[in-house]
């Protein structure tokens, strides 16, 4: 049985940043139940899903991972309770630590104790989008006696996670974790140790994977570019070193040009982490993934001259189903 399938804009560098509206409306029309909308470098996530619902006719929103590190739980809550209410969709919340870069450096936020942030804002949304008032002094996160004044959602709570204070949160406290660029083999260990912190009360499981049907050499590029930055990442170098690619994480870790690096990146190596190949090479892969656990694959598609928005690569994922 393969997992449950929804689709997030992938944000590409090298595309156009309005190509988020082929891709929405494409996921749209061909069924596909929910649209994943990150917050990265580009727009307001709030913003940016307000247009969404605006181009869509019925598809459910989860807004995230948003850094628990840069919007607190209060404007959290509020935002996902304005957009249930303005757009009359079910809209759920993703909650991540986010990467140092974006934290302190985009923000200039305090990024200390992300586990415990990541925690404690946690609870403190949980509770606001269940309408309740919530007062918490945290040893990071501290809100005192507001409630929604808008209908409460009772969205559901999505955790990122990938260290083992996060995986220990999100079995704790989600009713839905998410592994991103991920390789089955780590996603399956992931998932054990969030079932065996969570017990009986194991939320679900969603993996983000980028995807190309039958990739052209320009989707190839765009994925592989995609990769670089994860390369030398703590846990991430790990993982490419335990699915075969030692060398090129031994070589990223030497601190290349970025081209260097790029142009060294095999495509066996997207392949890992993604639905990259035909369609036959795609239904097996996404088989693995739900051998290993994930009830539910995010698809990214690749957007190109070729395929705009990713409609086609999209289009062929869903006639699996």
């Amino acid at each position: 049985m393969l997992p449950v399938l929804s689709v997030s804009p992938g944000y590409w560098q090298d595309r156009p940043a309005s190509e988020w509206a082929p891709t929405v409306e494409a996921a749209d029309r061909l069924g596909y139940g929910e649209l994943w909308l990150g917050e990265m470098a580009t727009y307001d996530v709030f913003a940016l899903a307000t247009a969404v619902a605006q181009r869509t006719e019925r598809i459910a929103l989860t807004v995230g991972p948003l850094a628990v590190a840069v919007r607190d739980p209060m404007s959290i809550a509020r935002g996902v309770a304005s957009l249930a209410d303005l757009t009359g969709r079910r809209v759920g919340v993703a909650l991540g630590t986010s990467s140092p870069v974006v934290v302190t450096e985009w923000h200039g936020r305090d990024r200390r104790r992300p586990a415990l942030a990541l925690s404690e804002s946690a609870t403190a949304v949980r509770a606001f989008l269940d309408g309740e008032k919530v007062t918490l002094d945290g040893a990071v996160v501290r809100t005192r006696g507001y409630r929604l004044r808008l209908p409460a959602p009772k969205s559901e709570l999505t955790i990122a996670a990938f260290g083992p204070a996060a995986v220990r949160t999100a079995a704790a406290l989600a009713d839905r974790m998410v592994l991103n660029l991920i390789t089955p083999a780590s996603a399956a260990a992931l998932v054990r140790d969030m079932r065996a912190a969570s017990g009986e009360r194991a939320p679900r499981v969603a993996v983000w994977v980028t995807a190309a049907v039958d990739p052209s050499p320009a989707a190839l590029e765009q994925l592989r570019r995609g990769i670089v930055g994860y390369l030398a990442a703590p846990g991430y170098g790990e993982m490419f070193i335990e699915a075969g690619f030692g060398d090129l994480v031994a070589f990223a870790r030497t601190r290349p040009h970025p081209r260097e690096l790029l142009n060294a990146v095999p495509a066996e190596a997207i392949a890992a982490i993604g639905l990259v190949g035909d369609l036959a090479a795609v239904a097996g892969r996404l088989a693995e993934y739900a051998a290993a656990g994930a009830d539910e694959v995010v698809l990214i598609p690749a957007s190109t001259d070729d395929d705009p928005g990713g409609e086609r690569t999209l289009r062929a994922i869903r006639s699996l189903i």
